[in-house]
């Protein structure tokens, strides 16, 4: 992807420059996560690892913690648990709690094919994580999702972060924020 069409059409959205805060990206997963700028590099820079679906759990949660009433709370819930956690999933998070590994392993991931059939992309959450979600859907509160975001945020600290530090999309973002 072409480093002008990141932002394009969305400068006006920021407050600020985008890539104003470029540079800070690199001290932690949080500080990309924490700006809009930098979740909309880093989602890119998940998808061209086919593993998009992290970002948008974890911003589906963060956006589920702020729900004032209960019937968005329920809404809101079933719509996340049906997106990313029921086996039947189009974005099924699944985590494995296995010590040591540098990457959670994945069942076989679909690109979007040329004819733009439905994509299917997993990745892994453990069974229990899944099985306690699915057992509190019915009765959800603001923390139903956190322990799944715990999993999906640290697989996306140790693993993909550090990936998209030294990823084109990054370093050419970080270079072009630097010429200015």
């Amino acid at each position: 992807m072409a480093l002008d069409a990141l932002f394009k059409g969305r400068f006006c959205c920021f407050p600020k420059d985008p890539l104003d805060d470029v540079e800070v990206w690199s001290e932690s997963v949080d500080k990309v996560l924490g700006c809009k700028a930098g979740q909309i590099a880093f989602r890119e820079f998940l998808k061209s690892e086919y593993s998009e679906e992290n970002i948008l759990f974890w911003l589906a949660c963060e956006d589920y913690k702020k729900i004032k009433t209960v019937p968005e709370m329920i809404s809101s819930a079933n719509r996340i648990y049906s997106e990313f956690v029921h086996p039947e999933a189009p974005r099924q998070v699944t985590t494995q709690k296995h010590v040591g590994l540098s990457r959670f392993h994945s069942e076989p991931r679909r690109s979007k094919d040329t004819l733009g059939c439905i994509v299917r992309f997993q990745i892994n959450i453990d069974c229990t994580t899944r099985e306690n979600i699915t057992k509190n859907i019915s009765q959800p509160t603001l923390t139903s999702f956190d322990t799944a975001q715990k999993l999906v945020y640290s697989l996306m600290a140790r693993d993909c972060y550090p990936r998209f530090l030294k990823s084109d999309i990054y370093q050419g973002l970080l270079r072009k924020a630097n010429s200015r």
